[in-house]
């Protein structure tokens, strides 16, 4: 593809050089760059792109797009842009042929829930017959086939490239996180969404938006390319998107009046079932996710395909198909006499709904171990150590992913939460011994709640150093089985 037909949909400042060149490639990363490919120079957190510009023509880029000048070769082309993310993800959809212009795509964003969500709507669609696409935190997925993901919502080139890999494998549809990231850095610019879903929005991100104002908007930003938009009207943020939004709304709710909502609402610790009812129609649920917020969750799924004309009977089935998400509230088969939950929940919101749950069928103590994230909003951790110690018997306060941050130094800043209750709780830095307390101190109808992690098997030490943690492995090790 010749670079000028890449230009047509940018605003471009002003270009020196040929842009008649053919384009084989595009990166964003100059050390993966090839002979005749385009280098976008992106000013990230910790490195600035145009400082790789240099090493990226002489590994034989043929163009750079750029916002500030940087002295180059003559024969590369530079083309100067206002915002190269937006450029970068407006020309990363041409470079790949718009792959998803033909194929429904389905947005979730919200603070807590996006991952089920998606797993969700994945489940019903495929109950109607759909072969499904799906990105998010836990993997990206094509049909069965599962693919890494490095981060919630993958950079605009590799998502348009992920796009085209589903498109060429026949996919009918394609659901996706939406993080506030991924919307503020222009990921998904110029991605047309059939519908957006909005969970629920609390305090998270802080350390990146600054305001919890900040994080609002960027959320919002998604139901600005959706055709259609289905909010949690039961949250305060769901109400103000509700106002705003342009195209067709769906809403869902258990307290308030909404379009598609829950009743006769029973949980127990295998799961909850419901009265779901759609506009004109309504069926018994029985899902396999406990708590008040696996209702919720199911009601954006349900609402979201509803909008997308899935019939009740195989969003009923779908629903019901799901057994679990990794990581999300998942009870370990340990075999022994207190029951082990795993959870991704770091966020006070979060945390605070699965330590409900855990507390509405727990016969003895909730033992909670938790920690926070280093490089992350400083703000939640007392809030954290607050939740924790009000909804647990007994809490161990240890490290999560700390990052460049010292270990004890963020646990420092849990400690006064937890103060303000009446929890007893004891401090362990390292993560394993602290799992391996809480294992050796459980009793018979105890459930332990191992906080934070939930899907990842690694942990992020300083440096960026990254060693293997996956918490099913470390259990079973500390049980002395193989396999849990």
């Amino acid at each position: 593809m010749l670079l000028k037909e890449l230009l047509r949909e940018i605003q471009v400042s002003r270009i020196e050089g040929d842009v008649d060149k053919p384009i084989d490639a595009i990166y964003y990363d100059s050390r993966r760059v090839t002979p005749g490919s385009l280098f976008f120079c992106i000013e990230g957190f910790r490195f600035d792109g145009h400082d790789f510009a240099v090493e990226a023509v002489s590994k034989g880029a043929h163009a750079v797009v750029l916002r500030k000048d940087v002295p180059l070769s003559q024969h590369v082309t530079k083309v100067f842009v206002e915002d190269t993310r937006l450029a970068m993800a407006l020309m990363s959809r041409a470079f790949y042929g718009y792959p998803a212009r033909d194929i429904p795509i389905i947005g979730v964003t919200g603070t807590n829930g996006k991952t089920t969500v998606t797993y969700l709507i994945k489940s019903i669609l495929e109950e109607e017959g759909k072969k499904v696409g799906l990105i998010g935190t836990i993997a990206n997925m094509i049909g069965s086939k599962m693919l890494p993901a490095e981060r919630t919502t993958p950079e605009s080139i590799d998502l348009q490239k992920l796009f085209k890999d589903m498109q060429d494998e026949g996919v009918d549809a394609i659901v996706m996180e939406v993080s506030s990231h991924s919307l503020s850095l222009k990921r998904v610019a110029g991605v047309e969404f059939e519908v957006g879903v909005f969970t629920n929005l609390t305090q998270d991100h802080l350390d990146f938006h600054h305001t919890l104002e900040e994080y609002r908007e960027a959320k919002a930003k998604l139901f600005l390319q959706s055709r259609q938009a289905v909010i949690n009207i039961d949250d305060e943020t769901g109400r103000m998107f509700a106002e705003r939004v342009q195209g067709q709304l769906w809403t869902y709710g258990i307290s308030r009046t909404a379009q598609v909502f829950a009743r006769d609402i029973e949980i127990t610790s295998r799961g909850v079932s419901f009265q779901l009812f759609l506009p004109g129609e309504s069926s018994m649920v029985s899902l396999n996710i406990p708590g008040l917020f696996s209702v919720y969750n199911a009601l954006a799924a349900a609402t979201a395909c509803h909008a997308l004309g899935v019939p009740v009977r195989h969003i009923k089935a779908g629903l019901e198909k799901v057994k679990g998400v990794p990581g999300r509230f998942e009870l370990l088969n340990t075999g022994t006499e207190y029951s082990v939950i795993i959870d991704y929940a770091h966020t006070p919101d979060g945390l605070e709904n699965v330590l409900k749950t855990a507390r509405d069928f727990t016969k003895g103590r909730v033992i909670t171990v938790f920690g926070c994230g280093g490089d992350r909003d400083p703000s939640k951790r007392p809030i954290m150590g607050e939740v924790a110690g009000k909804y647990s018997d007994f809490c161990v306060i240890t490290s999560d992913n700390p990052r460049n941050e010292e270990p004890m130094a963020i646990i420092q800043q849990i400690i006064p939460g937890i103060e303000k209750t009446t929890c007893p709780y004891v401090v362990i830095e390292d993560r394993r011994e602290a799992i391996a307390y809480a294992l050796n101190h459980g009793r018979a109808g105890d459930v332990i709640i191992l906080a934070g992690k939930g899907h990842e098997t690694y942990q992020i030490l300083k440096n960026n150093q990254v060693i293997h943690f996956d918490e099913r492995e470390v259990v079973a090790e500390l049980l002395g089985k193989e396999k849990i």
